[in-house]
């Protein structure tokens, strides 16, 4: 939609060079860019069982206390990092950088003959540059998106929409004027953004949300701050607005110490079911310190058994504003330190036991359903299997006795890529059946046939030392390993690469997948070999649960540390002890 800015407000004025309002330390920028197949011969026989022995855990535990890494085919030992478990934060990344893929290679430019001004242009160098201008773009879109892109300077965005206007009789497109608004709000020129956002509010009844999230953000450390409020209040009676709308609100209502206002707008934020930003909590916490308000204490506290239920990690800047509040607390002498947890589940720094990862019995009849229903079965609709296989599995984990290993077959066999699969499923088998250990194999037909990858009487050897099931080539045998797993008991673990998040995803709600992780965290093995004819060995599993949790007289707070990256699937290594001195 076009703007005629005469009509609304002095050209000059609006594009004036004013001294800047500060938004704040560490202001955070606003990327924007307003841009029956079930088949089966019941004459033969797909599974297959090994002699019945008594299930020893002793020797699981065994394995994994002797985890260690292995170099090149080098079986000397090194100490084992605190850190080194299968779902540790940077753990993928250093999967990844040892098995290097190939790189993307990065996109062509478009060529579009010219360079962004580093100053303002008058009238005829613009006119210059937009015939030398070779994109298929209108060259004002193009050129103003670059600039936001670029974070260019205030002068050189006004003089392009300057050029603009002079062109157009006074009237410049919306999205130029919110481009600019986004370089004022990056460049922390309030005043600019005020100009802005009083001729927007004269001019229209509603804007789009880049328009409301942008003059939100670069008014809430204004005078002008309680109409971003009013913004937000236009936001609701469209729509819900974003977590980073109220996170802003918050934020400028705890600047200008209007604490009523910005508790009423986080649980309003909580009534929406939205999950709030982590510096919001941070900033409750910033303004908490030093302050006696045992009602306010109350609502950080809260704020921490939030983090908990949900499963959610400060970063490191949020974590040292937890320790300020808590040492700063009157009457209370709470001490923090930056530590770690050991492998035996006990504080390195104040020797308090961590909870434990393992489920109550109540816990695990619970997941073990939710896994049939929800993974295996979906409503009417199995998702991977037939109710005819889903049976016969049933049938087979009944004749067996209770599992100390399931092993992905097929996983484990693709896990050497230098060595046949049916071979290297073979060696890891071989090993772990000289530990009296009671093995269940899961695989597909096809792995029982004479192939390259697959040969007929190293299969054969497999069924000898460990019970077998091979189900449909159309079936995932995902769901059977963790169903077969959780049906043997809590001793039971499971061998795979997969890291099962498909199958997370499927059960109904947080509270489960979270109860999924847990259990996952605690009794998956992972493979630390390069060969497998070299001594098996895992890495540990966790015995604690990495939650934000208290004892009362102390807290335990996981933390992202600022340099690692840690995917949804991993969790924090390092930890914030708090703990009252007596």
């Amino acid at each position: 939609m076009p703007f005629c800015l005469p009509g609304i407000r002095s050209f000059p004025k609006l594009w004036k060079c004013s001294p800047c309002l500060g938004l704040g330390p560490g202001y955070p920028s606003l990327s924007l860019f307003l841009e029956d197949y079930y088949g089966i011969r019941n004459q033969q026989r797909w599974f297959f069982l090994k002699t019945m022995t008594p299930q020893n855990t002793k020797a699981i535990d065994t394995l994994v206390a002797k985890a260690r890494y292995l170099r090149k085919g080098d079986e000397s030992s090194n100490k084992e990092s605190p850190d080194s478990h299968f779902f540790a934060a940077g753990a993928a990344t250093k999967r990844s950088q040892m098995n290097p893929q190939n790189k993307d290679h990065p996109l062509p430019s478009v060529k579009t003959g010219i360079q962004l001004p580093e100053k303002p242009l008058n009238s005829e160098e613009w006119d210059k540059l937009k015939e030398d201008f070779k994109g298929k773009r209108n060259f004002e879109t193009f050129i103003s998106s670059q600039m936001a892109h670029n974070h260019s300077s205030i002068d050189v965005a006004k003089s392009l929409l300057a050029w603009v206007a002079a062109k157009n009789n006074g009237v410049v497109g919306y999205d130029l004027l919110v481009k600019y608004l986004y370089l004022c709000v990056f460049h922390k020129q309030t005043s600019e953004v005020i100009d802005v956002y009083e001729i927007m509010k004269a001019r229209y009844k509603r804007l789009e949300s880049g328009g409301y999230t942008l003059l939100i953000q670069g008014l809430v450390y204004s005078d002008k701050w309680r109409d971003a409020l009013l913004l937000l209040e236009d936001i609701k009676k469209v729509m819900t607005p974003s977590v980073k709308n109220y996170d802003d609100c918050i934020q400028g209502a705890l600047f200008h110490k209007d604490v009523n206002t910005a508790w009423n707008l986080y649980q309003e934020l909580l009534d929406h079911n939205l999950i709030p930003l982590l510096k919001t909590f941070k900033a409750f916490f910033d303004f908490g310190k030093d302050l006696k308000d045992d009602h306010y204490s109350n609502k950080l506290l809260d704020i921490l058994f939030y983090l908990r239920n949900n499963q959610l990690y400060p970063g490191e800047s949020f974590a040292h504003s937890i320790k300020s509040w808590f040492e700063s607390i009157p009457g209370k002498q709470w001490k923090g330190q930056f530590t770690t947890i050991q492998k035996s589940g006990h504080c390195s720094g104040c020797g308090k036991t961590i909870e434990s990862i393992h489920l109550s019995p109540e816990e695990y009849e619970f997941l073990k359903e939710k896994i049939i229903k929800d993974v295996i079965v979906a409503g009417d609709q199995y998702r991977k299997t037939t109710p005819q296989e889903l049976k016969r599995f049933e049938k087979f984990l009944k004749s067996c006795p209770p599992f100390d290993i399931v092993i992905d077959g097929l996983n484990v066999g693709k896990m050497f890529p230098k060595v046949r699969e049916s071979q290297a499923l073979l060696d890891i088998v071989s090993q772990l059946a000289k530990h009296n250990l009671q093995l269940l194999v899961l695989g597909r037909k096809h792995m029982r046939t004479q192939h390259s990858q697959w040969r007929k009487d190293e299969m054969e050897k497999v069924q000898k030392l460990a019970s077998c099931f091979f189900a449909d080539n159309i079936s995932k045998d995902d769901p059977f390993l963790l169903y077969a797993t959780l049906n043997s008991g809590n001793h039971c673990k499971f061998i795979t690469k997969d890291l099962l998040r498909d199958h997370k995803a499927c059960l109904p709600d947080l509270k489960t997948q979270h109860l999924f992780f847990k259990w996952q965290q605690g009794h998956q093995l992972a493979i630390m070999n390069r060969s497998p004819k070299s001594k098996l060995t895992f890495q540990h599993t966790l015995s604690y649960n990495t939650v934000v949790q208290t004892t009362g007289d102390s807290w335990h707070i996981p933390y992202d540390e600022d340099l690692v990256k840690r995917y949804s699937y991993e969790v924090p290594t390092k930890w914030l002890c708090l703990h009252q001195k007596t």
